[in-house]
């Protein structure tokens, strides 16, 4: 007689306890994987074996960033595929609701926090995405997601004093209750993004406490969030609204848009790029270029792919010849060289001291006095109308540059084209930098805040400088730095639009009049030159006038975003490597931020 027995195998003990938890509800869903668009949300807590959570994982699609959450004993799940997987570097934060006593959210009159609902608002989350690094969702999968009641899709908006509205922040909260019955009921928080470009603060805060408090009222028990270990100012945030950290964990594949979470950095002064260099890096190693740092303080890199080898700075690279880059280097040639093609310029001549300077400003009543050679617009200044300001103007450009240009003030909207290979791939309108009264701080506290703000979205690049100049812009809109400005009133604090002292930049590439993406481009094949930011004064960037004011040879990629710039620069650097195009759209492309918070 035989009398072995089958001796039971890690899986089923496993299943075994899974079953017997008491957490674990006979009519709890199994096998949860929710589709976000921009990947999976698969409810470890859910799967009996680790095998069968590892079959899922293993299904995660090319381009898409899938996150394992709430797996139990996540290192096992791992060691069973440890070249495909990793223990995501996150910290899971809860907050833990009150009966009877739900979150508030601080009143804001000027900001309605509401759900999703229809394309232009899913556009709207899909251009917030983008703008914070994170994957963008095919509208179709936010609108049905929308329809379900597990999901709360919210967007933060605001109402301005014309009435207009426009979007500036989303979330997306997920009711495990109305998703996969949870005996627990819990929900989680996911894809908070707040527009890097808004000058209102609180935006986030907002979103979480809208959606805390819909999430309570909805029967959950607690909201959890994942944060990158490493995320200071959020921590900092969810510490303050009462969230405290838990031992749950996040397991994700080792694909291409995880790869700086999992890897050691392929260059160890890949951190210190800024992020004009970082995104061209990012781009670069997503599509296996192998990238080497030259020098991080000048952002400057050599890309090799099979044979071929090219060395950029930021965007300006070999393939900018030293001809075209001198003609936009020197802002008189470039006027000369775009005149000659036809192209609108402004009216214009070089400072020579003569009485012909003033008798020029006489002729054309205001103009801006700028080096004819420099950048970051150092030097500048705007809307000079009498001549002993000019005379002090002009002396502040010769600082930088030796020649110096006079041009008329043409009114309008300053505009940048980015131009690669010839052909437009993002447009934006640049606005000087602002800030919004609460009717409790200083203009000198909001400007502090409001730059800090800025400079922690631009890695540092963009800052509102506490300089003479501002104080004589917030002068002349009848204020001093002390005063305490009027709650909902918009103040700006600088008269250029450059984003280097603060200035914002707003999209506009879908609006753009076809005859002014002509005049980028001619403007690019007549200055010879494959990637440049080309500069426009208009009335509107839906109609045909213009003024070219100048051409910017090593334009920052980064500052376009949601548009493709990146990927558009090492398509022209690298085209074998190009990608094969989306069944969606054409911002469908990998990023490198979480969609946790």
């Amino acid at each position: 007689m035989n009398t072995e027995t089958t001796q039971p195998t890690p899986t089923d003990e496993r299943r075994e306890w899974w079953q017997a938890q008491s957490w674990r509800s006979p009519d709890a869903e199994t096998e949860v994987a929710l589709d976000l668009g921009w990947g999976r949300l698969i409810l470890g807590q859910t799967f009996a074996d680790h095998e069968r959570l590892l079959a899922v994982l293993s299904d995660e699609a090319s381009g898409r960033r899938d996150i394992c959450m709430y797996v139990t004993e996540p290192q096992v799940l791992v060691s069973l595929a440890p070249f495909a997987l990793f223990i995501d570097p996150s910290v899971t934060y809860r907050l833990h609701f009150s009966p009877g006593d739900p979150p508030q959210s601080a009143p804001d009159a000027s900001v309605q926090i509401r759900t999703l609902r229809d394309r232009h608002d899913a556009d709207e989350i899909n251009r917030l995405y983008a703008s914070c690094g994170m994957l963008p969702a095919p509208p179709a999968v936010l609108l049905r997601n929308a329809e379900n009641k597990a999901f709360h899709y919210l967007v933060a908006e605001e109402v301005t004093a014309d009435g207009s509205t426009r979007i500036l922040g989303t979330v997306t909260g997920l009711d495990h209750g109305a998703a996969f019955n949870d005996p627990q009921r819990g929900s989680s928080l996911w894809c908070l993004a707040a527009d890097p470009q808004s000058s209102r603060p609180g935006i986030g805060e907002a979103l979480v406490l809208s959606l805390a408090a819909r999430l309570a009222a909805a029967g959950a028990a607690y909201v959890d969030l994942s944060v990158l270990h490493d995320n200071a100012p959020a921590i900092k945030l969810y510490e303050k609204l009462g969230f405290i950290r838990e031992p749950v964990f996040c397991v994700k594949r080792k694909n291409p848009i995880n790869e700086r979470l999992f890897a050691a950095s392929p260059a160890e002064d890949l951190a210190q790029l800024n992020p004009y260099a970082r995104i061209v890096a990012d781009e670069a190693i997503r599509r296996g270029i192998h990238v080497e740092v030259l020098d991080p303080a000048w952002g400057e890199l050599r890309l090799t792919h099979g044979g071929r080898k090219v060395v950029t700075r930021e965007s300006l690279s070999e393939l900018t010849s030293a001809v075209a880059m001198s003609r936009c280097d020197d802002k008189h040639v470039t006027r000369r060289a775009l005149a000659r093609a036809g192209l609108s310029v402004p009216r214009g001549r070089c400072a020579d001291g003569s009485e012909a300077d003033t008798a020029f400003l006489a002729e054309v009543g205001a103009v801006v006095v700028k080096p004819s050679r420099g950048e970051q617009g150092q030097g500048i200044t705007v809307g000079v109308t009498a001549p002993a300001d000019l005379e002090r103007a002009v002396e502040t450009a010769r600082r930088f540059s030796s020649e110096v240009l006079l041009e008329e003030l043409v009114p309008g909207e300053d505009l940048r084209v980015l131009v690669i290979d010839h052909r437009v791939v993002a447009a934006a309108v640049r606005r000087p930098a602002a800030v919004i009264g609460s009717g409790e701080h200083t203009i000198r506290a909001l400007i502090e805040a409001q730059s800090r703000r800025r400079a922690a979205v631009t890695g540092g690049e963009s800052q509102i400088p506490l300089d003479e100049l501002t104080a004589e812009v917030v002068a002349e809109a009848g204020y001093d730095l002390d005063d305490v400005l009027e709650a909902d009133v918009e103040l700006v604090v600088r008269r250029t639009a450059n984003l280097h002292t603060g200035g914002t930049i707003h999209d506009v590439t879908a609006a753009l009049h076809p005859e002014l993406a002509a005049a980028a481009e001619l403007a690019s094949q007549v200055l010879d030159i494959p990637v440049v930011g080309m500069d426009f004064m208009v009335p509107s960037v839906e109609g045909p006038d213009y003024h070219v004011i100048e051409a910017n040879e090593r334009p920052g990629l980064a500052n376009h975003e949601p548009q493709p710039t990146a990927q558009c620069f090492v398509d022209l650097l690298f085209p074998s490597t190009r990608p094969l195009p989306t069944a969606w759209g054409p911002n469908d492309a990998p990023a490198d931020t979480d969609h946790g918070v």
